[in-house]
């Protein structure tokens, strides 16, 4: 019988090799997406939604694990006698027996693994275990790093720099406010944060994570007071001299502890959704794990929350796991039911509502999907409803947001809107051209100048075009465009460009050459696909379909890449895209005739080796920062402020150190670290001005009219340089060449203020200067 079988294989491959490469149509086509079936003859059966790949006909072990005699692929060797050896059991031979007998039953887990159809209750069992491991991940490379659990409270709220003390900020006006509804009605009439001015700060800055957080909060410690459960523990914590005894109090009733801890939670919860999604994509568990695996394996690479928790990201971007993994359902053939569709949209709605940088991220989705839809890969039908799914979105975002224009004006509505009418007016521009690939061409041309010319018509209509938005900075990089407002924005690192190591460390993992491998495979196959199409002027439908979801995650990987590259900040969209990738590894539509030659398991077991030799080590290498925070010039700023100025008193300065004043002493400040807004960009370039080298008396004539009773002076901003061209001196001699022969002010003020300020305090980092 084997040899039987072996030679029904070789005939049903010799008549392969006679047929056309290229255009052929198989003979048969069992599901399309994510089948994890080889594409050879498949008898028909109920479709399922992630089944585990079958075993081919030649090699591999009999079910319930038992061997034959005979090779395990049979050729022209004669069949041996098998002669079963009694091997006492004490002796060496016996303990090696057992051993191939516990290695063999391994063996055969794995392909159970493989091969069934796992439950729904073990995949969520599955899913549920990675996201605690990664919780737990995140919770103690933070802990570590700061020591967060014994510092006061005064200390944890100086460990959110920049604007990530803006964020809390609200949060602990919220919980501090005598109820829910008036801390909620404060920070929309806010007059701290851009003096005189009242903004709604939840339009702003994006805060409904802020505000759903407080309200949990607020209901949970209301709770526990009602029944007396404690939940938190205090306790004096003695410092290092000349530091003074804090009290420190740990638990879930600590608002900073409760804050990061539910940060973690949320992206222990994208972990378990990237399993899932690799699942889906793959068509086996394994293909999850592959994922799982990668991701911890280039942990540094794909992620900052552990190192910056309240940052827009952290809330924004597991919804957008979600939302990628739902459209990877939709493109699938068999899956058109509404349920997805309106996942998509709500899924949209919770990542576009955090950060105001996710509709340029969404931009760059439609601009995978639409040359999909031109060639054929999408069903029309389908691809609409795609759309308006995601203008809904965009109108739901705006009225959440009262009203933000920034929702109307962006490239991502403006590619929604002429995607609708080249659907509407297909069949027109059909008839306008005779050749295929002239009609492709032109409704991509007609799509690219459509983009730009209504989003630059919107925004001049809707008055936003002078706001900072992500696409500003890309086309600033692109063109080499600079001014003091994109440098303000690109000298930080996390906005530079890509590092030339980091495509280093994913090769050392394997991971880029892993995806590059399965790139160039899924490449290929377009190639052939599109051949087929442009040969025949008509579209193989059903062949294009079967292959979607591919094409979608290869050009969105494109679109991550070129991204990461220009703004370094970026890597998070394209490190954990690589891993989701990497799973398709396991994919038999891809590589089952790698799988007929070489044994599935082997292959993954010696993938998973070699990366897991790089892998660990960059995690040893996290596990291994210890820290502990500590910055007493700060510290002794913000207690001279509490005690020696009136609560109204007005500051201005560098924006990370406004946004650590107003979080701690709840003084009105002039500028902030949310560098967006147009008013702020101005304010802001007024404030710094004491950086530059224009005389003290301009300074001192603009500070008055923005009302600004204190400017806080740093030394370290007068001389520090990033890199070349980056030093406040350089960017202003850029921006004011008129006055570059002047010296610079600053280093006036520190020599003597007088008589425009007066110096009020001092120390090693910081100088106070009230405004005469």
């Amino acid at each position: 019988m084997p040899r039987q079988r072996r030679n029904r294989s070789k005939d049903a491959a010799s008549k392969a090799r006679q047929a056309s490469p290229r255009c052929t149509r198989p003979r048969r086509r069992g599901r399309a997406a994510g089948a994890g079936e080889p594409e050879g003859e498949r008898p028909p059966r109920a479709e399922a939604d992630w089944p585990g790949p079958r075993r081919p006909v030649s090699g591999g072990s009999p079910p319930g694990g038992a061997r034959p005699c005979s090779p395990r692929r049979p050729g022209k060797r004669r069949a041996q006698n098998c002669v079963r050896l009694e091997v006492p059991p004490g002796s060496l031979l016996g303990r090696f027996q057992g051993l191939g007998f516990v290695l063999e039953q391994l063996r055969h887990k794995v392909h159970l693994l493989r091969r069934r159809q796992l439950s729904l209750r073990t995949t969520v069992g599955l899913g549920v275990f990675v996201g605690i491991m990664h919780w737990i991940h995140l919770s103690i490379l933070f802990e570590n790093d700061r020591h967060f659990s014994h510092l006061s409270s005064l200390e944890r709220e100086m460990t959110f720099r920049t604007e990530m003390g803006l964020y809390y900020s609200y949060f602990k006006t919220i919980i501090q406010a005598p109820s829910f509804l008036e801390g909620l009605w404060t920070i929309m009439n806010d007059r701290l944060t851009e003096y005189p001015l009242v903004i709604n700060t939840v339009k702003r800055f994006h805060l409904y994570p802020e505000v759903i957080l407080a309200f949990w909060y607020r209901t949970f410690v209301g709770i526990m007071d009602l029944f007396g459960i404690e939940t938190k523990t205090c306790w004096n914590v003695t410092r290092v001299q000349p530091l003074s005894e804090v009290e420190s109090c740990e638990g879930i009733g600590e608002p900073a502890c409760f804050y990061v801890g539910v940060i973690f939670i949320l992206n222990g919860v994208m972990m378990s959704m990237f399993f899932v999604y690799g699942v889906c994509l793959s068509g086996t568990h394994i293909g999850g794990l592959i994922t799982v695996l990668c991701y911890f394996f280039n942990h540094g690479e794909a992620t900052r929350v552990m190192w910056t928790p309240p940052l827009r990201e952290s809330f924004s971007y597991p919804f957008l796991v979600l939302q990628m993994c739902i459209l990877t359902l939709i493109l699938r053939p068999s899956h058109s039911s509404g349920r997805y569709f309106i996942a998509l949209c709500l899924s949209n709605v919770a990542f576009m509502l955090p950060w105001q940088f996710a509709q340029f991220i969404l931009f760059t989705q439609i601009a995978s999907l639409f040359p999909m839809y031109v060639v054929g890969y999408i069903e029309p039908s389908k691809f609409k409803k795609i759309i308006y799914m995601n203008m809904i979105s965009v109108l739901l975002c705006f009225v959440l947001m009262f009203g933000n224009t920034m929702y109307l004006s962006s490239y991502y509505s403006s590619s929604l809107l002429i995607t609708w009418v080249i659907i509407l007016k297909r069949n027109n521009i059909h008839r306008l051209v005779v050749s295929e690939l002239n009609f492709w061409l032109i409704q991509c041309f007609v799509w690219f100048c459509g983009t730009i010319i209504l989003k630059f018509l919107t925004t001049k209509i809707l008055g936003v075009s002078d706001h900072i938005r992500l696409s500003d900075l890309i086309t600033a990089r692109i063109l080499r465009f600079t001014d003091f407002d994109t440098l303000i924005y690109t000298c930080a690192p996390e906005f530079g460009f890509m590092e030339k190591a980091t495509p280093l460390r994913y090769t050392r993992t394997l991971l880029l050459p892993l995806v590059m491998t399965i790139t160039y495979f899924i490449l290929k196959k377009a190639f052939r696909d599109v051949l087929c199409v442009l040969s025949s002027n008509t579209y193989q439908r059903k062949q294009l379909l079967e292959h979607g979801e591919l094409i979608f995650h290869t050009l969105q990987l494109m679109a991550f890449t070129a991204l990461a590259i220009l703004i370094m900040r970026l890597k998070l969209f394209l490190t954990p895209h690589m891993c989701v990738m990497a799973s398709l590894i396991c994919s038999w539509r891809l590589f089952g005739w790698l799988f007929y030659k070489v044994r599935f398991e082997n292959v993954i077991f010696g993938l998973l080796t070699v990366m897991s030799l790089q892998g660990f080590v960059n995690l040893r290498s996290q596990w291994s920062i210890l820290g502990e925070f500590n910055n007493l010039p700060q510290e002794e700023l913000i207690e001279w402020i509490k005690y020696n100025t009136r609560p109204d008193a007005v500051f201005a300065g560098a924006m990370p150190t406004m946004a650590s004043i107003k979080l701690s002493t709840l003084r009105p400040i002039v500028n902030h670290p949310h560098y967006e807004d147009a008013d702020l960009r101005a304010r802001t370039k007024i404030v710094y001005a004491t950086y530059s080298r224009k005389t003290a008396k301009e300074v001192w004539d603009k500070l008055l009219q923005l009302h600004v009773n204190y400017y806080v002076l740093e030394e370290a901003w007068c001389v520090v340089r990033t890199k070349p061209g980056c030093s406040m001196l350089e960017i202003w001699d850029l921006e004011d060449p008129s006055n570059a022969a002047k010296p610079p002010l600053c280093s006036t003020l520190l020599r003597d203020p007088r008589p425009y300020f007066t110096l009020v305090f001092q120390n090693s980092m910081y100088r106070v200067l009230k405004v005469a």
